[in-house]
């Protein structure tokens, strides 16, 4: 069967997507204080920095970031989630430019960014070893020698071996009433598995039921620590929730001249 595309998933994704999350407004800014304060570690108390986040959605990061002052380029294999983050961005009087492309051949001249983010388990949508090399290769290219790679990724854990079959469910309040959301997996070999994101929305004394489909691989931290030194980055460094205040694990790497 072939994969479903990423693409179509968050186009039609796009409208609804911070009804993932309980309150997105908050999440943005937490994120972007997370994320701040670890690249603060790295580079010269991170005044403002050229940041480019290469998979940003509809802005979760990329607005977070914003908000203390760096100078944000986001791209994004959707156009629909470009656009939103764009709209998103300016609504809170920020600047981000924004536009689709994908993270494995961005658009960019060599060494153009202090900092390159990917996060959100972006790379679980490249399947196959290559394309992750393809992806991380480029980043590195766009980041400047004296940079900083930064990546967050789901930590899968023992999903893969007990092949997991759904996810926690997560409820938000909306105007219309509590939007639940969750994900159904189907598996099948070397890690990859489908995925089935569902939204129920109230409506009336019934629900609305919104699915789209995508598909992922549950790469292991260590196989992802490994395709980053491959790539020509070294320190490589896993950061734990609890330690980055980040909702999943962040890898941190520099460029090796």
């Amino acid at each position: 069967m072939a994969p479903h595309s990423a693409q179509d998933f968050y186009d039609q994704l796009a409208e609804d997507y911070h009804l993932t999350y309980a309150d997105w407004s908050l999440s943005v800014s937490r994120q972007g204080n997370a994320l701040h304060a670890l690249v603060s570690r790295y580079l010269d108390g991170a005044a403002p920095l050229e940041v480019l986040d290469c998979s940003c959605g509809i802005g979760t990061q990329a607005i977070g970031l914003a908000e203390h002052g760096h100078r944000i380029v986001g791209s994004d294999l959707s156009p629909a989630a470009a656009v939103r983050a764009a709209a998103e961005a300016q609504q809170r009087g920020l600047a981000a430019a924004t536009l689709a492309a994908d993270m494995r051949s961005l658009p960019f001249a060599d060494a153009s960014f202090d900092v390159v983010l990917s996060a959100d388990n972006s790379l679980a949508h490249l399947l196959t070893a290559d394309d992750v090399r393809r992806a991380v290769g480029d980043m590195r290219r766009v980041v400047r020698d004296s940079g900083l790679l930064v990546l967050s990724a789901r930590d899968y854990g023992d999903a893969r071996q007990s092949q997991r079959q759904s996810t926690v469910p997560q409820v938000t309040n909306s105007d219309a009433g509590q939007v639940v959301t969750f994900q159904l997996w189907h598996w099948h070999d070397d890690g990859v598995y489908d995925f089935d994101h569902v939204q129920l929305l109230p409506d009336g004394d019934t629900w609305q039921v919104r699915v789209r489909r995508a598909t992922s691989r549950a790469w292991a931290l260590e196989e992802l620590t490994e395709l980053v030194r491959e790539c020509g980055f070294g320190n490589v460094t896993w950061h734990g929730v609890e330690e980055a205040h980040f909702f999943q694990p962040v890898l941190t790497a520099r460029p090796v001249a």
